[in-house]
């Protein structure tokens, strides 16, 4: 279902391409990418889809969908099936699927037939790996003598077999799921004498002008009278002894590999600086696939980074598929590939958002961050007016909807997008004094990308100082450490997965609205010191609507016509309706609302994703047609701390309560509140009017073990949580002390008058 209107779409698109308008009449040469993340429908609570990174089916699938998105993007782009980074905890790094092609349009890679295809079956062998690399030095010019043969290394895979009990036969089908005796078996039913792969020794020598590439090669001298690979499950390129060859004399210290491997032909690419040798490599080795008919999987290192080449990469991450896509220059090619990637992802089973076993319906919970920056690392925007990069620091600070109304469900200091702001006293000082500094810096001329850099690297950082986990992280912009982070780069980590592409395209749609009003006009506001409201009033939808409202009409005074209601849907995914009850001419309407979930460090040590506490929720209440003089509100027989909204007889409170008991959580003596009882008292008499009752999971005691299977079934499980009355019960609690700081939030968990945390 379409979250917008024929009419609402129209003005969506036609205020994008104002906006693009206005950003190529000011120069301003913006790029703007994104990272969307996609579960399996049919997911479930199956660990992949939940919480590790690896997974057979989310390999599958994204090399299905890496296909796919090679036929919409680039068909003749070269699909790289590579390795991507290392993550504590997990015995191997993760593979990275990348797609890649020439922004001129000259191909990479010509027919997809001969990358083969990892949902056919095939029965390749080492036959063809020879085969293939002696067709490949044919064609490099290169000596095929100089082929070596691999093997693995027979001393280490005996050595872990004296290792095991006397009782486990290292054949057998019941070594359970440990990497190394997985491995093991492996090598011992293949046999340690049989060749593993084929490395042909290749470096490419500088081509004189006007003439094609060069290659050499020479013989690997080994200590040992064979090439034994590093024991590992990596590919063969990458378990090279390079260690072993002599230090001085061997000019080719990097190998082309070829490797038979589940009935595959795997080519490994060896890392290569200059852009026009790789591609001269990657054509010769589609030659020789095509000339023998045999469809490899290219593997490897990826190209150079250069402005000559596009790329896009789809990697695992906790619970989710990420696809890296491509940067867009303008806002045709923005909505075209978030269109298209949504496309092809669902044609798979692959989802926007999925649904919690209470019947919510939920991002991914991998987020779907934005990056901005321009076709070079010189033309970023960002490094070529710091003072942007300043304005949208500030502006975000100001408005805490940005930060929280496009988010997913964990929030919070601890969050993987912390504010500035959140948990982090004297921030807000630190960052003033950073930004006079750029202003200072600028009166004389635009400031050095290492000192902009420099001057927030430590800054925009989370409570533990990871940059990476900051809602604006800048350690792709220009880092003085590494020059692979000098790309002039702003990721905007505080975006969760859109449930549908044309409120992805909302999303991008407003930051870049908001560029080119900075860019145009720098906004100069303080840091304001939001102090406890940041985790009080922010948490509820009511009042960052009216922050959303303050942010649609400042765009709305710059001449971009952005309407409030294209936010609606967002607000109706973020806080959706819990139920509504109505009696003598007075409503109680129930919404969900935020909750920051600390993590719980001592059960996340070690581990690849990190434990947190979701045992808190928090809703809001919303009374309508009430009189603060006569009408009281209670919820478990404490009152609650109603505020006027500015509608008349309309008041708003969040209230905090444990919804269920888990495994791991803080105050773990403190019981579950659930159900919540609401009832609305008159004053005077003490006479209680109506209410209504909530659940916070399955009213019988009995949650589901699974996932609603489809939106039916989880709309029934949100039904059932909410009972309306038009009878009240109790008695009227006696009137609390006033909440420190003017509170809008009851916290069941502490005393009345009591502070709540956070």
């Amino acid at each position: 279902m379409k979250p917008y209107t024929d009419a609402q779409w129209q003005g969506i698109r036609s205020l994008g391409r104002r906006v693009d308008a206005d950003l190529t009449a000011l120069d301003v040469r913006l790029t703007q990418g994104g990272e969307p993340t996609f579960v399996a429908q049919s997911g479930g609570i199956t660990p992949e889809w939940n919480y590790t990174a690896l997974g057979v089916e989310k390999r599958r699938l994204a090399a299905r969908l890496l296909r796919r998105l090679r036929e919409r993007f680039a068909p003749q782009g070269l699909m790289l099936f590579g390795q991507g980074k290392s993550y504590p905890g997990e015995a191997l790094p993760r593979w990275a699927l990348g797609l890649f092609w020439r922004a001129d349009g000259a191909p990479l890679w010509r027919d997809a037939t001969w990358i083969a295809d990892e949902d056919v079956s095939a029965n390749c062998g080492m036959d063809q790996a020879r085969r293939l690399i002696e067709c490949l030095a044919a064609q490099l010019a290169v000596d095929a003598k100089f082929i070596v043969p691999a093997y693995e290394d027979p001393w280490s895979a005996l050595d872990a077999e004296s290792r095991l009990p006397v009782d486990v036969d290292p054949l057998s089908t019941n070594l359970g799921d440990a990497e190394e005796r997985a491995r093991l078996a492996r090598l011992l039913r293949e046999g340690l004498g049989t060749v593993s792969g084929y490395a042909l020794p290749l470096q490419p020598d500088p081509p004189a002008p006007g003439t094609d590439q060069s290659w050499r090669s020479e013989p690997w001298r080994l200590r040992r009278e064979r090439l034994y690979l590093v024991p590992g499950d990596s590919p063969m390129g990458h378990r090279l002894p390079l260690d072993a060859l002599p230090g001085g004399g061997v000019s080719a210290r990097t190998a082309l590999c070829v490797q038979a491997r589940a009935g595959r032909i795997h080519v490994f690419i060896p890392p290569i600086t200059a852009l026009e040798a790789y591609i001269a490599l990657v054509s010769l080795v589609e030659r020789c696939a095509r000339e023998l008919a045999i469809p490899v999987i290219p593997e490897g290192y990826e190209p150079p980074p250069d402005v000559a080449l596009a790329a896009l990469r789809i990697t695992p991450d906790p619970g989710v598929l990420e696809v890296n896509v491509h940067p867009a220059a303008g806002w045709a090619a923005l909505e075209s590939i978030t269109a298209t990637v949504y496309e092809e992802a669902r044609a798979l089973g692959l989802a926007a958002e999925k649904f919690l076993r209470d019947g919510r319906r939920s991002a991914t919970g991998g987020g779907s961050h934005i990056t901005l920056g321009g076709p070079t690392p010189a033309d970023s925007p960002l490094l070529r007016r710091p003072d942007l990069l300043v304005s949208l620091v500030t502006f975000w600070q100001n408005h805490p909807a940005l930060s929280y109304v496009f988010s997913g469900l964990f929030v919070g200091a601890t969050s993987q997008a912390p504010r500035i702001d959140e948990g982090r006293e004297g921030s807000l000082c630190e960052l003033e004094i950073a930004f006079r500094e750029l202003e200072r810096l600028g009166r004389t001329g635009t400031p050095a990308p290492g000192q902009v850099a420099g001057l927030l690297r430590y800054l925009l950082v989370d409570v533990t100082g990871n940059p990476h986990r900051s809602e604006f992280c800048i350690d792709k912009l220009y880092s003085e450490d590494n020059p692979a982070g000098r790309l002039g780069l702003l990721e905007l980590r505080g975006f969760e997965m859109a449930p549908h592409e044309h409120m992805a395209i909302v999303q991008a749609l407003l930051v870049r609205s908001l560029v080119a009003l900075f860019w145009a006009s720098p906004y100069r506001e303080r840091l304001i010191p939001w102090g406890a409201a940041l985790h009080d009033r922010f948490m509820l939808p009511h009042y960052l609507a009216a922050d959303l409202r303050e942010v649609v009409e400042l765009l709305n005074r710059a001449g971009y016509q952005f309407e409030f209601d294209w936010f609606g849907p967002f607000f109706e995914f973020r806080f959706p309706l819990c139920g509504v009850s109505a009696f003598n001419g007075l409503r109680i309407e129930l919404r969900h609302a935020l909750e920051p979930w600390p993590v719980l460090g001592e059960a996340s040590a070690g581990g690849t994703s990190r434990t947190v506490d979701a045992s808190l929720e928090r809703v809001q209440v919303r009374v309508s047609g009430m009189d603060a003089t006569r009408h009281a509100l209670a919820c478990n027989g404490r009152r609650v701390p109603l505020r006027p909204t500015g509608a008349h007889g309309e008041h708003v409170a969040g209230v905090r309560f444990r919804a269920r008991m888990l495994p791991q959580a803080l105050h773990p003596t403190i019981d579950v509140h659930a159900p919540l009882a609401f009832d609305l008292f008159e004053t005077r008499s003490g006479r209680p009017l109506g209410g209504c009752d909530y659940h916070g999971d399955d009213p019988g005691g009995k949650p589901s073990e699974r996932m609603p299977a489809d939106a039916a079934e989880a709309a029934a499980r949100r039904a059932v949580r909410f009972v309306p009355r038009d009878r009240g019960a109790g008695t009227l609690p006696a009137q609390s002390a006033a909440l420190p700081g003017d509170s809008c939030t009851l916290d069941l968990r502490c005393d009345p008058g009591q502070r709540a945390p956070g």
